[in-house]
């Protein structure tokens, strides 16, 4: 008996059936801002013939996805999509696969009303905890994959925004290359477009270094002679053992300004004013140069 009713629901579903089944419209490469309205407009009525083997997934559920690339096959005006249906139905015969005859479509055009949020860019900032191993530190600064990402939102949500953080980034006794994928956070009611980055940077072994600079005075009327100690400054300097052997003194420029309008001045606080941009932890050992006016 039970052969028998196999046999037969083999025969039934060898049989050639109608079936009426609803496309619901995907659009694929959509602009991240635009929400289309999902409702009975981007729906498609079509009958097929098939056979009952076939049509067995629609026994439950009448529906079915069709991807339409909103680049290639839609037309877009201000506040809605134009999909010509009839035009298109290539698409749909080749979605649906070569066991099923298209024989009706409904509607010829379909009208997809969507609408539209505010969006801008904004960078991005690493939020980071990171230790080095002993004598290792960052050469340089981080650097992102992308320069910046998109946020997607309500106009009076996202024009305050003026960057994103990322999750802390928190490295123990780091001695090699960084190279983290690391997700941004989250912000309320807004879309984030990647919703990561991959942050690098280059690691080395660093030690420390002096070197004496002579001093420049600036702002010293011109006929004002002018006698000062010490003549130059001795600066310290944190830097990458690669780099270490190539610095000079011609690197570094350190500045003591006259200021004419105070009487009282005695002594200057030099400044470095130009130093390498891969130099770390800066500092002068001397904290003031005396001078007297001769």
């Amino acid at each position: 008996m039970a052969i028998a009713f196999v046999f037969l629901l083999i025969s039934k579903l060898s049989n050639d059936y109608k079936q009426r089944i609803k496309l619901q419209i995907n659009l694929a490469n959509l602009e991240e801002e635009i929400i289309v309205k999902q409702d009975s407009s981007n729906v498609i009525d079509i009958l097929v013939e098939a056979k009952g083997f076939a049509l067995v997934p629609y026994i439950f559920s009448d529906y079915k996805d069709i991807d339409i690339d909103s680049k290639e096959d839609i037309i877009n005006r201000e506040t809605y999509f134009i999909f010509d249906v009839r035009k298109h139905r290539y698409l749909i015969e080749e979605q649906l696969g070569s066991s099923y005859k298209l024989l009706t479509i409904s509607p010829d055009t379909l009208f997809l009303p969507y609408s539209k949020r505010a969006s801008k860019y904004i960078p991005v900032v690493l939020n980071s905890d990171i230790e080095y191993a002993t004598g290792f530190d960052i050469k340089g600064n981080f650097t992102f994959d992308v320069d910046s990402v998109k946020i997607v939102g309500a106009e009076d949500k996202i024009q305050g925004i003026k960057s994103i953080q990322t999750q802390p980034l928190k490295l123990n006794k780091v001695s090699n290359l960084i190279d983290e994928e690391i997700d941004l956070i989250e912000l309320e009611d807004i879309e984030i477009f990647p919703k990561e980055v991959r942050v690098k940077a280059e690691v080395q072994r660093f030690t420390e270094g002096t070197i004496e600079v002579p001093i420049t005075i600036t702002g010293k009327p011109e006929d004002l002679n002018l006698n000062y100690f010490p003549k130059t400054v001795t600066i310290s300097y944190y830097v990458d053992l690669e780099s270490y052997s190539s610095i000079s003194v011609n690197d570094f420029e350190v500045q003591c300004h006259y200021d004419k309008d105070n009487e009282g001045q005695t002594y200057f606080e030099p400044k470095i004013t130009k130093s390498p941009n891969f130099i770390k932890r800066l500092s002068i050992k001397q904290k003031r140069v005396d001078f007297i006016k001769l």
